[in-house]
């Protein structure tokens, strides 16, 4: 994973949101393998309850920039803080079916254990990046989604986890930017909007 390329890249970014948000997608190298670290939010939470997750939240009126919203939040969620986090650059901002638009940010982070804060996140996970451009793992879907029109969504399963939606999508970009891997030119499937999730 060539993070150099997340420096030299010009993301695109969205406008007309309701709501900013930012969230750090945080990389790191433990035994000797490049990982992609990310959380599993709490079964109680309003929003995306048990989905995996980059740590991130919403824009606080006191965040100078979507940068640091990024950074305190994933201190708050994880406790990554902010003096040995490297950030590379970032990703294109995601407009989501949420009104949302969120800022990726990419950074390198230290192999050590991350605490994470149970009343937001009940799993911190890294996922080996060789496990997350194995195409056996991977598949997409096309969807209508009212107001919103036809999307592609992305699924990384690896073990237990599947990572998808807003995420997925931050992830193929990620992944595509600083690697060798691809997004297949054609979903799986394609899907109406009341069709079962695959996780």
């Amino acid at each position: 994973m060539d993070l150099s390329r997340v420096s030299a890249y010009t993301p695109e970014p969205v406008g007309g949101a309701g709501q900013q948000a930012a969230v750090l997608a945080p990389v790191l190298v433990r035994d000797g393998e490049t990982h992609v670290l990310f959380t599993k939010r709490a079964d109680h939470l309003g929003e995306h309850p048990g989905q995996m997750s980059f740590p991130g939240g919403s824009r606080e009126p006191e965040d100078g920039t979507l940068q640091t919203t990024a950074l305190r939040e994933a201190d708050e969620e994880i406790g990554l803080r902010s003096k040995e986090t490297a950030v590379f650059g970032r990703l294109d901002d995601i407009l989501t079916v949420t009104d949302y638009s969120v800022r990726p940010f990419v950074a390198a982070v230290p192999n050590r254990a991350y605490d994470p804060d149970e009343r937001e996140v009940a799993e911190v996970v890294p996922l080996a990046v060789s496990d997350l451009v194995d195409l056996d793992n991977y598949e997409s879907e096309r969807r209508e989604f009212s107001g919103y029109g036809c999307r592609r969504i992305h699924y990384f399963h690896v073990g237990d986890y599947t990572v998808w939606g807003a995420t997925g999508l931050m992830l193929a970009q990620l992944l595509e930017l600083t690697t060798d891997w691809t997004v297949p030119e054609e979903p799986d499937r394609v899907v109406d909007s009341d069709a079962e999730l695959p996780v």
